[in-house]
């Protein structure tokens, strides 16, 4: 090593730049209490899930066939004369002929809300119904009723309940919890509200 070493400055190698995480797409996103089982691509390329939203105390699971391009949300399929909801075959075959025919490019994916916005979404999806059953006795809820705003609200099945044993606690004269004997399944039923 040679004297002029120590006095000639040596530059580090500049560091990599920092790799930026690659955003979700329709293609990988997995919303938080929709456990995606299939997912089929439209003609424009946008996305189309099947994606498992609840299971009854028997075992049997449901879907929802939702696009990510247009704004294609399904969870019952019309059965003779009645609509039933989507098993996974009947969710697969819907989401298929539906990315078929749909043109919609892919759009942005939908924001999770925060923890008070969604509790005030599923509050007043719970008063919608309650209103809307206001002629009819009180009606059993289980968590398959908000199937269709599930991809709105991106939250497990056990935040659902949660919420609603504490709204139950506090608004009694709007929602009641059982626990079903057979099943030992807890059970939501929403009085009527009057208009």
């Amino acid at each position: 090593m040679a004297l002029i070493d120590f006095f000639t400055r040596k530059y580090a190698a500049p560091a990599p730049p920092a790799e930026a995480p690659e955003p979700e797409i329709g293609e990988t996103w997995k919303p938080e209490g929709l456990p995606v089982a299939e997912r089929y691509y439209n003609q424009a390329q946008a996305v189309v899930l099947v994606a498992r939203t609840s299971q009854d105390p028997y075992g049997t699971a449901y879907y929802l066939v939702a696009c990510l391009g247009c704004h294609s949300l399904s969870t019952r399929t019309k059965h003779h004369s009645s609509y039933i909801r989507y098993a996974l075959g009947q969710a697969a075959e819907a989401a298929n002929a539906h990315a078929g025919t749909c043109r919609a490019l892919p759009r942005e994916l939908p924001p999770r809300p925060d923890e008070d916005t969604a509790r005030n979404l599923l509050r007043s999806w719970v008063t919608a119904m309650a209103r809307r059953n206001f002629l009819h006795p009180d009606i059993d809820l289980d968590l398959a009723e908000f199937g269709s705003g599930r991809l709105e609200l991106q939250r497990t099945n056990e935040w659902i309940q949660t919420e609603l044993e504490a709204l139950a606690a506090e608004r009694s004269d709007l929602l009641v919890v059982r626990r079903d004997d057979r099943t030992g399944t807890v059970r939501f039923r929403a009085r009527p509200l009057p208009r």
